[in-house]
């Protein structure tokens, strides 16, 4: 199922989800899998989460953190997805680093081996390919997602879990979850702000399909909700 909604207070509705989609994890399946995406977008959604108006409702000890994609930065540098989920939402919340959170180790400075070994620690805690209950996604201007940018060699990825993507316009690695990946979520939102991403949602909701160029196009659920929360008015 695909819903758009556009709103002003999409971090508001997104900690609504986060909330909903855990509490039913948990009780179904006695956990809580999400994979948090990268970019200023998400602060407002972790300052939300541990506010007294949500950090209550969930069982937190039970949520186990992944990340969509991650840039090729040591886990301490300010670019790191890591870093700043951990400085507004993983430190306040007192997770457990080691024990629901699992990172891209950025640090070995390999990056094909990175990529390997986060396919192998999702894999192995899944116990098979998986199956994350929720993933969230941004959307980039050019109309990527994660770190699947255009014209790169992940977009055609079709059974690894995760992989190294090398992004030539910004001469750097990135680190992503694949399509097949994601499309196998539960859940995938989409949190897209800006007015300078007016255009490319109205063509990746209403133009042709071109993922080449716009990747984040590909996104569908095979067995799934897909939703998509923005506060661009087409």
């Amino acid at each position: 199922m695909k819903e758009v909604i556009f709103s002003q207070e999409i971090s508001k509705l997104a900690a609504e989800k986060f909330v909903e989609i855990a509490n039913d994890s948990i009780a179904e399946r006695g956990q809580f899998t999400v994979a948090l995406s990268g970019g200023s977008t998400p602060k407002s959604l972790y300052k939300l989460l541990k506010s007294e108006e949500f950090r209550n409702q969930i069982d937190w000890q039970k949520i186990f953190f992944f990340f969509g994609d991650e840039r090729n930065v040591m886990p301490n540098n300010k670019e790191s997805n890591f870093r700043t989920a951990k400085y507004f939402l993983f430190t306040s919340m007192k997770i457990n680093l080691r024990e629901n959170v699992f990172r891209w180790q950025t640090e070995l400075r390999d990056p094909p081996f990175t990529a390997e070994i986060y396919s192998t620690n999702v894999k192995n805690f899944f116990n098979g390919f998986p199956r994350f209950d929720l993933i969230f996604l941004g959307m980039g201007a050019d109309g990527h997602t994660a770190s699947l940018f255009p014209h790169t060699p992940a977009l055609h990825e079709t059974e690894r879990i995760a992989v190294e993507n090398w992004v030539e316009k910004l001469q750097t690695w990135r680190f992503t979850l694949t399509f097949p990946t994601i499309n196998n979520a539960r859940n995938v939102i989409f949190l897209i702000a800006g007015a300078d991403k007016t255009k490319t949602l109205r063509e990746v909701l209403e133009g042709e399909f071109e993922p080449e160029k716009l990747p984040s196009q590909m996104i569908a659920p095979t067995d799934g909700n897909l939703l998509i929360l923005t506060d661009i008015e087409l």
